[in-house]
């Protein structure tokens, strides 16, 4: 089998990804960028990945960007392992809900904290973007623990998926966010609980 390779960053949302694959026991390569050296931005990466961005999944078919898509590929890639509701149409596409609320407001929540710059030049409203983000990032929380998150153990109920991957990395984040992950007690006993798979321990520890 041809062995993938993860372009992965530490402290980013690519950890997810390199949780999936370690879980689906796929052959892969990590391969790690220093962003404070900006090698993100170097002509060799953005040769492989042009928005400069991780993590990126080279396949023996090209390419693949975007968290919810590399993690519905390695789901759809290593069925065995069992990483989604392949055979329920329904359940797949709440997985992809959960998926695209965590990228397209979660994640750009926490990003107006540290790349404000995306969004305006000005120092005052950089500053007022950032102030924003522990409210910010506590409103998003309270919608999953409040509508993903039931009284199972997995963001799908009893079966462990990608998802999980998913919200753990971004859960991650709160602390630094200015967010105490106490005030949401379904994200706080989930996060404690993928801290201590086996894959979990040693996407973190690689």
């Amino acid at each position: 089998m041809t062995t993938l390779k993860l372009y992965y960053a530490p402290g980013t949302c690519a950890l997810a990804t390199r949780i999936a694959l370690i879980e689906a026991n796929a052959p892969h390569e990590v391969i790690k960028l220093d962003f404070p050296k900006g090698e993100q931005r170097s002509p060799e990466y953005l040769a492989i990945n042009p928005k400069g961005r991780v993590p990126a999944l080279v396949t023996e078919r090209g390419v693949l960007t975007e968290t919810p898509a590399l993690l519905a590929y390695v789901a759809r890639r290593f069925p065995e392992a069992r990483l989604a509701p392949l055979d329920d149409a329904y359940a797949f596409a709440h997985m992809q809900d959960f998926h695209s609320y965590l990228s397209s407001t979660v994640h750009v929540a926490h990003a107006h904290g540290r790349r404000a710059g995306r969004w305006a030049d000005d120092e005052a409203a950089i500053a007022s973007m950032q102030r924003k983000v522990a409210a910010n990032m506590a409103e998003c929380f309270g919608v999953i623990e409040r509508h993903y998150l039931g009284d199972a153990p997995w963001v799908l109920g009893a079966d462990y998926s990608v998802a999980d991957a998913y919200l753990f990395t971004i859960a991650g984040w709160l602390e630094g966010d200015g967010v105490d992950i106490a005030g949401f007690p379904k994200v706080q006993a989930h996060f404690k609980r993928m801290g201590e798979r086996a894959a979990v321990r040693g996407a973190l520890g690689s």
